[in-house]
């Protein structure tokens, strides 16, 4: 049994999400230092070039070999432009499940990328890798997350109370951890059957 992801891209219409590569470094710096994608994250802040760097270098590639999930820089098929960042995580390949985060840069939200991404992450991981489920973990106080959750077919399963830290600006202009209740989503290959 495979225990680790295939080194591959995937591709819709409009992105291709594909490794990240050292040529992402100006943009991912850019796009971890988008306030709503640090109050959300729990990324370094400010996120540095060097941050970025240990990230595609490192880290993200370390995903995939150990098995844990696979990272994706989401970009658009059309321009190569770096708009988003899609990562698989807490794997289990007993029981043929991940979960996905993802992050839209601040010039390319409002385009549906988010949920196309989902859509295709699901699409790829429920037929050729012969997954069960797919979920999605958002904050209570993230909206847009939840409305990506929903456009992407989600199926909302409760809370996990107090289960997850955000950050929250200070009055100093600093930033502060607060904790906040997670909802839990689920995609599995049927809620995809109509797609």
């Amino acid at each position: 049994m495979t225990s680790h992801f295939p080194d591959i891209s995937i591709s819709t219409e409009r992105l291709v999400l594909r490794p990240f590569e050292e040529a992402d470094i100006p943009p991912l710096t850019d796009m971890m230092n988008d306030e709503l994608t640090a109050a959300w994250t729990t990324a370094p802040t400010p996120y540095t070039r060097r941050d970025a760097h240990e990230w595609i270098v490192r880290r993200a590639p370390a995903e995939r070999r150990t098995g844990r999930g696979i990272v994706f820089a989401v970009t658009e098929h059309l321009t190569q432009r770096l708009v988003g960042s899609a990562h698989l995580m807490n794997t289990n390949w007993r029981n043929r499940s991940t979960e996905i985060g993802y992050i839209i840069g601040p010039w390319a939200r409002g385009e549906g990328y988010a949920a196309e991404t989902v859509l295709a992450v699901a699409q790829w991981l429920f037929r050729d890798q012969r997954f069960e489920r797919l979920e999605l973990r958002t904050a209570a106080g993230n909206t847009a997350s939840q409305q990506v959750a929903q456009k992407a077919g989600c199926v909302s399963e409760g809370v996990l109370r107090n289960a997850r830290i955000v950050r929250s600006r200070t009055e100093d202009g600093g930033w502060t951890d607060i904790r906040t209740d997670t909802i839990v989503w689920s995609l599995l290959p049927e809620d995809l059957e109509d797609r």
